[in-house]
């Protein structure tokens, strides 16, 4: 029978039922044949009023064949002769079964795929047609015919079905075979070095695939991006030729069908990540009750991208990797000691996750690091062809950036966000074409769309460090990033410029020019304190980079930034990277001074201590540690009258990280020196032994060793 390569040219995301592997039980004759009639008439009748593109000859072939099945089973239905089968007839049923549902899956995968995924996979499609003719001759080969009562002319057409599958062989057509030719010559054509004439690439995608607007060619761009991303480098044409391809489609998008899109379209493209969201919000919030394998053990949630480790238990990997970080040796669900810490994808599980959460109408999140996976394809595999398609994409957009109308400008800056999205190669020479200065002129549009292409776009270049110069050096640039970041039109594009900021900060010489830019600090500050859950995080860590320069420290206090940060420290999404913030912030004497001034700030820190993560504990007891020693007496004994500190030090102590211990262990001698330490902590006796830094001796490279997660990155959007 039909092997699994028939699923593998199926989109990931609308993974086969489970009905295509598992034959029906428990039925009598009747209802089995019943079963069967009901599943052939409706496969013959979605499919054969539909005219497919590519594979028209083999589905024809193969839902004529499956019409003389229905003639079959109605016949033995109507009959009566359905109701007493043989074992072995029986027996055959069963497979015509899970035959008819690989054939739908096939037929589906050619309806709902794009034309030229259908063109890479024609030899494969094509061989998957082929072995399920194969399939029929066998089944026909076995099926026991006297044993069923059956009138003439339907003996006779399953005869000749029977006849006509046993001579048939595998049928590659050969129009479709010369474009999918013509489509590697294209790519052979870049490799080299040169552009195809203009009239061959609008003979093959206008005139041979029929795609008619920049619609139909962005989705079938977006199609191929989604093959990369789904089969996890498990594809043939490989991820590499297929970057090519892509990058071929995306220059014949704007060469041939130019640059007036729908604006609406625009607006639905970008706020799409922002309706799934709510979309998924609205779903988690019914009674749909998940199956518990489709849970993690540890949060009992369903599952977005499951992971075997060593013990062959599967968790969730954030999850997972968090408790890994967290020091834990061994596994959650088992208490088994963990022989190594790598993490599988269980490809299996997730498939069938994805098919549930479509059976059940609910939107499957994929995991965060969908878009790195895209740009590691990208990265890792970059080849000349898709470098020099996507090189003399950008020629154009630039172009049209200068001198295109108003919406066309749109266009071409929605078209470089996606550009800088794949690789430093792209980010690289579309800053080197001079596409900043365009895009900065964008910035201040007063079409919301249009600015908020132009910043996630410079987001998106700002990425390449060798970019970072060139956006700062461009007169203006920085103010009209900051100027977004204060009057931004859409929620999306106040994000990205705070992003942009994070970004840009990173080198430390742009570090004072960023704090000092007028409203920068200020909106950064007011993004953390009412910005979305992702805007705060782009918020806090654009503060926590600014926060590492010691001369920014009187302009975050007087922008109302270190107000903002203490009030972050309740909010577990940001609360580690602003508790890092206030450590830096409060080793001047000034920054002590405004961080003890703030009511909740010793009350937060304290908290994060009892419930934060390892990394938050670590700041929070750095930024208590400092402040004491900053700070003067008056903050020592703020922080000393604090309840419960004396039992979370202890409990840091024994329990934290290296770092949080020796960060517990020089506050705890920093009380010892208190002339309240008696009254205070007398219990403990001040004999203890502590290992860590006295206040003569602060370490020099503390601001290296504020934790901030790892997972801290520029998005890529």
């Amino acid at each position: 029978m039909a092997t699994a390569a028939i699923f593998s040219s199926l989109r990931r995301r609308r993974s086969p039922s489970l009905e295509a592997f598992l034959a029906p039980v428990d039925l009598t004759d009747v209802a089995l044949v019943q079963t069967l009639v009901s599943v052939s008439t409706e496969l013959v009748s979605c499919f054969s009023g539909k005219s497919l593109f590519f594979q028209r000859k083999n589905s024809r072939s193969l839902i004529r064949k499956i019409e003389v099945f229905v003639v079959l089973l109605e016949y033995l239905r109507d009959s009566g002769a359905g109701s007493a089968l043989s074992p072995p007839t029986i027996v055959c049923f069963k497979e015509l079964y899970l035959l008819l549902y690989r054939s739908k899956i096939l037929l589906d995968c050619c309806v709902q795929s794009s034309k030229l995924w259908l063109l890479l996979q024609n030899h494969t499609i094509s061989g998957h047609f082929h072995d399920l003719n194969q399939e029929i001759s066998t089944l026909l080969d076995v099926f026991p015919l006297d044993d069923v009562e059956l009138s003439e002319d339907v003996r006779e057409q399953i005869d000749l079905m029977h006849k006509q599958s046993r001579k048939a062989t595998l049928f590659i057509d050969k129009d479709e075979e010369d474009l999918r030719v013509g489509f590697f010559s294209f790519l052979d054509e870049f490799e080299k070095g040169k552009i195809p004439n203009m009239v061959d690439l609008s003979l093959f995608f206008v005139e041979g695939l029929g795609i008619k607007d920049a619609k139909s060619s962005r989705a079938e761009i977006e199609f191929l991006e989604e093959q990369i991303v789904n089969h996890e480098g498990d594809i043939e044409p490989t991820a590499s030729v297929l970057n090519g391809f892509v990058a071929i489609a995306r220059y014949c998008r704007f060469l041939l069908y130019g640059f007036e899109e729908n604006e609406v379209e625009l607006q639905i493209g970008n706020q799409k990540k922002l309706r799934k969201g709510l979309i998924s919000q609205e779903i988690a919030e019914t009674f749909i009750t998940i199956p518990k394998d489709f849970c993690c053990p540890i949060s009992l949630d369903l599952m977005r991208d499951p992971v075997i480790i060593s013990t062959g238990q599967t968790y969730d990997r954030s999850l997972i990797s968090r408790w890994m970080e967290e020091g834990h040796c061994t596994c959650p669900k088992t208490g088994q000691m963990l022989m190594n810490t790598r993490l599988v994808p269980n490809r299996a599980l997730r498939n069938l996750i994805v098919q549930w959460c479509t059976a059940h109408g609910i939107p499957y999140d994929p995991p965060e690091n969908t878009d790195s996976l895209v740009e590691a394809f990208a990265a890792a595999m970059p080849s000349k062809a898709a470098i020099e398609a996507n090189r003399a994409t950008a020629t154009l957009l630039i172009h049209k950036l200068a001198s295109g109308s108003q919406h066309a400008k749109t266009v071409a800056a929605r078209g470089i966000r996606l550009l800088a999205k794949t690789g430093r190669e792209n980010r690289a020479f579309i800053a080197e074409a001079g596409a900043i200065p365009h895009l900065r002129n964008l910035l201040s549009s007063t079409n919301s769309v249009a600015q908020e292409n132009s910043v996630t776009a410079i987001l998106n270049l700002s990425i390449h460090d060798k970019n970072k110069s060139q956006i700062m050096d461009e007169k203006g640039c920085l103010g009209s990033i900051v100027g977004v970041l204060r009057f931004g039109l859409t929620t999306e594009a106040r994000e990205n410029a705070a992003a942009t900021l994070f970004s840009l900060s990173a080198v430390h010489d742009y570090k004072k020019r960023i704090a000092d830019e007028e409203g920068a600090v200020e909106a950064l500050a007011g993004l953390l304190r009412a910005g979305t859950p992702r805007g705060k995080k782009d918020a806090v860590t654009a503060l926590f980079n600014l926060s590492t320069h010691t001369e920014n420290c009187l302009r975050m206090i007087e922008a109302g930034a270190v107000t903002a940060l203490v009030g972050a420290l309740g909010n577990e999404g940001v609360a580690e990277e602003a508790a890092g913030a206030l450590a830096l912030i409060v080793r001047q004497p000034i920054g002590a001074k405004a961080v003890g001034g703030e009511e909740m700030a010793v009350a937060g820190l304290i908290g994060m201590m009892r419930c934060g993560t390892p990394r938050g504990k670590e700041n929070a007891v750095a930024a208590l540690l400092e402040l004491c020693r900053s700070g003067g007496t008056v903050a020592t004994e703020k922080v000393l009258k604090a309840p419960a500190l004396w039992g979370l030090l202890q409990s840091l102590l024994f329990t934290g990280t290296k770092r949080a211990r020796r960060k517990a262990a020089s506050l705890a001698r920093v009380f010892q020196r208190c002339e309240n330490y008696s009254l205070h902590f007398g219990g403990l006796g001040a004999g203890y032994a502590f290992a860590g830094n006295s206040a003569p001796n602060r370490d020099s490279s503390f601001v290296n060793e504020v934790s901030v997660p790892v997972s801290i990155s520029v998005p890529v959007l």
